[in-house]
């Protein structure tokens, strides 16, 4: 279950709007064709939150918008700025959706939903993540607000799956730097793209995509001549992933040539390997 969904259901469940109630026709405080400013904010509310059960979720957030508007210090004012934002992401209105959220933050910061309105926010940018070969800053932009939910409400219900689409998002955009620089290796352009399977090395040693960075530098400094580092990026490559099959093609390139997967020299590669498998920091 999504955290969208899970919390209308939790948000139906507190305030006690149960949708089928509201269809009968005991229900004669609903007015369900009365305009907007002839209702009781509650009444406001419980048809904003039919309209998001009926699959209208554009209309629910104006519903809920006016609220804000007719009755802005009663106790649903804050109740409908967070079903607004909730409405507005449901129909794929990400920027209203990320504006109310941040409205919500803005003025109830201590408030019990402030969690909520920040996953939201961060899930606006997080949904619009889109394939690989497209400009990456709204990752940059979701990783940012993944965090923010991460640290400020670590024992929200939400921290969890922010962890969890923190982890994605970051495994994403190390998946743009491999793009590019594969695009380079392939085009000859080796300088370029040892600079791109770096940053992965470096800076995204976490992802999926560490192993085959290190295989491509191998084959990106094989090509430009640079064996000693080719043969440290083979010997990092086979102290943690000896089983991959980006270590059997490393090893092929490299005995191919009758050189082995062993760090050599001094370069940023063979620190690494001290560092990382001999220990010696200093």
């Amino acid at each position: 279950m999504s955290g969208s969904s899970h919390y209308l259901r939790r948000v139906v469940a507190r305030f006690g709007a149960v949708l089928a109630l509201c269809l009968l026709a005991a229900c004669g405080g609903d007015r369900s064709g009365a305009p907007l400013d002839e209702l009781t904010a509650q009444q406001i509310f419980e048809r904003g939150e039919r309209q998001i059960s009926q699959g209208d979720p554009e209309e629910a957030a104006f519903s809920f918008g006016e609220i804000e508007r007719l009755y802005p210090y009663s106790e649903f004012a804050e109740r409908a700025l967070i079903m607004q934002a909730f409405a507005y992401h449901r129909a794929g209105d990400y920027p209203n959706s990320r504006a109310s959220a941040q409205r919500y933050l803005d003025f109830y910061p201590a408030e019990d939903d402030a969690a909520y309105a920040a996953y939201l926010l961060a899930l606006s940018y997080y949904d619009q993540i889109d394939e690989v070969g497209r400009d990456q800053g709204l990752t940059f932009q979701a990783l940012q607000s993944l965090r923010r939910v991460i640290e400020q409400y670590p024992d929200s219900e939400y921290a969890r799956t922010s962890v969890l689409k923190f982890d994605l998002a970051f495994d994403h955009l190390a998946a743009k730097e491999m793009e590019i620089g594969r695009y380079y290796l392939k085009r000859g352009h080796y300088a370029a793209a040892v600079n791109r399977f770096r940053t992965v090395v470096e800076d995204f040693q976490t992802t999926t995509h560490t192993a085959e960075a290190l295989h491509r530098l191998v084959e990106s400094y094989l090509s430009l001549g640079l064996v000693e580092e080719a043969q440290s990026a083979g010997a990092i490559l086979g102290y943690n992933y000896q089983s991959s099959e980006w270590y059997e093609s490393s090893y092929a390139l490299l005995t191919g040539r009758g050189l082995s997967a062993d760090a050599a020299g001094d370069n940023w590669l063979s620190s690494i390997y001290r560092q990382v498998v001999r220990g010696e920091w200093l």
